[in-house]
């Protein structure tokens, strides 16, 4: 480009230089010529920039970040910590964790939405091409609204079709809503507290994702923006079935994988009760799971694993603890779906309630044996 500039430059002087010693038509021309080629080497210039309005280029990734901050409602110098803009690059959304080291899962980006940090951690929402909208917290995806109910389903369903008749529900972590939606599907129960330390991220699921959040539309829920152990500690011997939808083991969410809060929950079940908890991915964890697992067999009667496929967590794979006070295993549901209810259910049905306690031998020798 730069020698081609010369070239003109050069003839532009030569064409002066001789404009005198050529008749009139000659000037014409060459003046004609020259700015004919200085149109088409400007006309290829603009068209090798990048297109802005395209999320793979990288033009279009800082419009996606630009719009980002626009509609945050963070401060504009953010507090020390991850910042999920960061994570978009060339019109892609990168998760990378130290939980699953080597890996990394990858989100085409439309439009990032919502972008904030709380007092707890960062909040990412941006829309995708192919898997609607998307929850991050901490630069690590909690929900899309693809695959999302095959986890919320799974988490929800397992628990509560393995008690005969649980009545009361408590519900930690889960600010998106979902668990809550499929609680709700059980009429048996009267009373669902959910116990969500951060109130913000209530209220963005509310928000950008109301077919998750429309859980909190039943009658029967009661929201708590507080500390789960602490309420715990003040409801003891109250509830039928815990449920604990916690993000990995960084951050806020890792007090909720430490024996102590085992040891709570088991405090607030009532006699037959069942805790079912996250309990991350045979493929990446089973240093994380087998010590807690070993742990809380100590005071739980029974300690078993289940595990739900879903593609856009690491691995493809999520497993739950589920954990029983004076009851049995869970791996059998007492009761079925209603007709109406299995119908709207996409992926829990009897058949792998039953199915999804059966592991891979590595696993299962790994937890234990």
């Amino acid at each position: 480009k730069v020698s081609r500039d010369l070239t003109l430059t050069d003839k532009r002087m030569t064409i002066n230089d001789n404009h005198r010693n050529c008749p009139p038509i000659t000037v014409m021309l060459r003046t004609f010529i020259e700015y004919l080629i200085l149109s088409l080497l400007l006309t290829k210039y603009i068209s090798a920039l990048p297109d802005s309005s395209d999320p793979n280029s990288s033009t279009g990734t800082c419009l996606l970040s630009n719009m980002a901050e626009e509609n945050s409602s963070a401060p504009q110098e953010y507090a020390p910590g991850l910042n999920g803009n960061d994570l978009i690059i060339d019109g892609w959304f990168h998760e990378r964790g130290v939980l699953w080291p080597g890996q990394a899962m990858s989100l085409q980006v439309k439009k990032v939405v919502h972008h904030a940090r709380t007092k707890f951690q960062d909040v990412l929402v941006f829309e995708s091409t192919n898997h609607g909208m998307v929850l991050v917290l901490d630069g690590v995806i909690q929900v899309t609204e693809r695959d999302e109910f095959a986890y919320q389903e799974m988490i929800a369903h397992i628990p509560l079709f393995a008690h005969p008749n649980p009545k009361k529900v408590l519900v930690i972590g889960g600010g998106d809503g979902g668990v809550l939606r499929e609680v709700a599907k059980h009429e048996s129960v009267e009373e669902i507290v959910i116990c969500e330390i951060d109130g913000e991220v209530i209220d963005v699921s509310k928000k950008y994702l109301p077919s998750l959040a429309k859980g909190y539309e039943d009658p029967r829920v009661s929201v708590k923006v507080m500390d789960g152990a602490v309420f715990m500690d003040q409801n003891q011997d109250a509830f039928d079935v815990i449920i604990t939808d916690s993000s990995d083991p960084v951050g806020p969410a890792s007090v909720l994988f430490e024996t102590p809060f085992y040891s709570a929950m088991y405090k607030s079940l009532r006699e037959g009760g069942i805790v079912c908890t996250q309990g991350e991915c045979i493929w990446l964890h089973l240093d994380l799971v087998k010590p807690l697992v070993d742990n809380i067999k100590k005071f739980y009667t029974d300690v078993g694993y289940a595990y739900t496929t879903i593609p856009t967590y690491p691995s493809g794979q999520i497993g739950f603890i589920i954990a029983t006070k004076r009851r049995g295993k869970c791996d059998v549901p007492l009761r079925k779906p209603r007709d109406e209810v299995q119908a709207t259910l996409k992926y829990y049905s009897p058949e792998i309630h039953s199915a999804s306690f059966i592991l891979p031998q590595f696993a299962k020798r790994a937890i234990f044996e």
